[in-house]
């Protein structure tokens, strides 16, 4: 690196620091924070961009972007008001100092006043019409309010917010609607929670046994036999990832002879936002062991293993799910049986929303049903987790709504690290759809 690039890195990083060391709800500019530092417009844009992804500011319409609280990945269920006004087309009437606070449950005010005593509290929010006394109800119980239809409220329920520090919004929407989509948010957030990121793995306090960019085949041997392992990322002075260095790179190397002349230069990476799953997969798919965690400079903070990932995802079968994805609404509804060869069937029919504009099912539907249904055939016979690598698919018949359809897997070869698989649609016992899938296992290495 040469001394230009370390000083961007450097101010990249005193930039965050200075980000972070904020009031929550600040509002922060490029060039704001050009001018108070003393670096150019593009090195503060970039270091705004990198505390987005942090989640340490946050760009709201007609407001700009300001300091936010950094939301704890056990909270994502939450949302905040701010994102509630956003969701909304909403428009802040008072209590603008508390939109960043987070809110645990809505509550319809569809009720008399002294019903809505048992389910208002502090951090819910009332979503109600153009009732002044519910609004002042709510906000002296510690709830934020949502007037719908596009109704105001009084100066004094305004005065009254500012004074609480809790937001007042008012939407053109109507009540059912806003409920739906505050719903959904919510219950979008379960099934993000669920996915299991790689920072969820790592700990904090992980100490990486490194190697530096000149040292020696000696210093390897060292590393290996304190250690035991085989396998260490390469970095330079500034702890940046350079290689990877392997038992299988040394050989025939000189005790002398500097580690960068047998490395693998530019290894695959993966940052602490990257999903367990893909992680496997380019694990798998590239035939690695050992992958390094860097952050938005490349410097290197964690490292993990093939064994990792698959205790990871092995957890991950083994907790309570929340929250479904389209594929889970589309394998929902089908059932296994048993065929009189012993393999397993799976029937189910085709609901409104597995269908076109034409009313017969989507091949992306199909593709689903066939690539789901592989994964379990795999599953009955060869216990672990696979990736989907390869799939030929051909669609024969188109299928109308509410067919009763039937899949057929059949494996055609397993082994240790591979399997194929065959499946068919059928519909009246008439081939509609039929796919070829090949899959790679995640074993430990």
């Amino acid at each position: 690196m040469d001394p230009v690039q370390l000083d961007a890195a450097t101010k990249h990083e005193q930039i965050l620091k200075y980000i972070e060391g904020l009031k929550i709800g600040s509002k922060i500019s490029v060039r704001k924070i050009a001018e108070k530092l003393g670096v150019s417009e593009g090195t503060a844009y970039r270091a705004i961009k990198e505390a987005d992804n942090l989640g340490l500011v946050s760009t709201k319409e007609r407001v700009g972007t300001v300091r936010v609280e950094k939301k704890l990945r056990d909270n994502i269920d939450k949302l905040t008001f701010a994102e509630v006004v956003n969701m909304v087309d909403g428009e802040v009437l008072g209590g603008r100092e508390g939109l960043q606070k987070t809110l645990h449950k809505f509550v319809i005010g569809a009720m008399q006043q002294d019903a809505m005593l048992r389910y208002i509290d502090p951090g819910s929010l009332l979503i109600v019409g153009n009732r002044n006394k519910a609004h002042t109800y709510a906000l002296e119980q510690g709830a934020g309010v949502l007037i719908t239809g596009g109704f105001g409220t009084s100066e004094e329920v305004k005065k009254l917010a500012d004074k609480l520090e809790l937001p007042i919004i008012s939407s053109s929407y109507d009540t059912f609607t806003v409920a739906s989509m505050i719903n959904r948010a919510i219950y979008d957030r379960l099934i993000k929670k669920k996915i299991l990121l790689i920072r969820d793995i790592v700990p904090d306090d992980m100490q990486v046994v490194t190697l530096k960019i000149h040292d020696k085949l000696k210093d390897w041997q060292q590393l290996h036999e304190r250690t035991g392992h085989s396998r260490f990322p390469v970095v330079d002075e500034w702890n940046r990832i350079v290689g990877m260095i392997t038992a299988k790179d040394m050989i025939g190397a000189e005790p002398e002879q500097s580690i960068d002349r047998r490395m693998t230069r530019n290894p695959l990476t993966a940052s602490p936002n990257t999903s367990v799953a893909s992680a496997a997969h380019m694990m798998v798919w590239e035939g690695i062991d050992l992958l390094p965690i860097i952050d938005g400079n490349r410097k290197l903070l964690a490292v993990i293993s093939r064994k990792d990932v698959l205790k990871a995802m092995q957890q991950i079968q083994r907790q309570p799910q929340h929250g479904e994805t389209f594929e889970d609404l589309i394998w929902s509804g089908f059932e296994v049986q048993r065929g009189k060869d012993g393999q397993p069937v799976f029937r189910g029919v085709i609901t409104p929303q597995m269908t076109n504009q034409l009313g017969t099912v989507s091949e992306g539907v199909l593709t689903i049903l066939m690539t789901q249904a592989a994964y379990h055939v795999v599953q009955d016979v060869k216990k672990g987790d696979l990736v989907m690598d390869n799939m030929s698919s051909y669609f024969v018949k188109p299928v109308q709504i509410d067919s009763r359809i039937e899949i057929r897997p059949a494996i055609i070869e397993i082994s240790r690290k591979f399997g194929k698989i065959d499946v068919g649609i059928y519909h009246a016992n008439v081939l509609v759809a039929k796919a070829m899938l090949t899959a790679q296992f995640i074993d430990q290495a």
